[in-house]
């Protein structure tokens, strides 16, 4: 069972797929969710489900300027998260890598990568500061293997995969560096590579029942190992 302690998670990507059916489980928990997204529309759902002490804004975690302001307008009140979790991240449309224009995997590198490198740039400290907490990068089974068409985003995923294992080595005393794979998901972002065949595969409420307890339950032990969500 996870900890029934209260905790402080901060969450990327927190109004589609994933990121909002986590929302839903952490509050379950008793847990307080800073959450962020990029459509105004969903943040303001996630305010209305989700109201005070959780916190949620429009962030572009591709502009740093943005994550920075983000970052100082809450850090100061509520101090450093207990669970830091750079979910966000977006899928190229299927293409050989041949085809893949330059504009399109730099928006993708952009999210993908320099979003969770902006996000540590400005929580991560006051985690050190604190020596306490656990960063979650999630990966993907293509940060561990590739198939054809999803090139950038295979390549986005070793990328973080890669990432996080350094930012282990980095890190000293109690705080801890996960890259995690959440499995294969029925969301909107895989239906865009998959289709209707994505049908196949549990949704993102079911998943979540099993992924957060997960999550809460990572530590200083799984310091820098890549681990996988169960049953996937």
């Amino acid at each position: 069972m996870a900890s029934t302690k209260p905790r402080l998670i901060v969450l990327t990507g927190a109004t589609r797929g994933l990121g909002r059916a986590l929302v839903g489980r952490f509050h379950e928990l008793g847990h307080t969710v800073v959450g962020c997204g990029r459509t105004k529309p969903l943040v303001n759902e996630l305010r209305a489900a989700f109201p005070a002490p959780h916190r949620f804004d429009a962030v572009d975690v591709s502009d740093d300027g943005q994550v920075a302001a983000w970052v100082g307008s809450w850090l100061a009140d509520l101090g450093a998260p207990d669970l830091l979790m750079n979910n966000a991240a977006q899928i190229n449309h299927n293409k050989p890598v041949w085809e893949v224009l330059p504009a399109e995997m730099d928006q993708l590198l952009q999210t993908n990568v320099m979003g969770v490198l902006n996000v540590i740039r400005h929580v991560v400290p006051a985690m050190i500061k604190r020596d306490a907490g656990v960063i979650v990068n999630l990966s993907s089974y293509w940060g561990r293997s590739t198939s054809p068409g999803v090139g950038p985003y295979c390549a986005s995923k070793w990328a973080i995969e890669g990432l996080t294992r350094v930012l282990a080595q980095e890190l000293t005393g109690q705080v801890a560096a996960v890259p995690v794979n959440p499995g294969i998901i029925d969301t909107e972002m895989l239906r865009t590579c998959f289709g209707a065949s994505a049908g196949r595969y549990i949704g993102a409420e079911e998943w979540s029942h099993v992924a957060a307890p997960f999550l809460l339950e990572l530590g200083r032990a799984h310091n820098g190992k890549p681990v996988t969500v169960p049953g996937q």
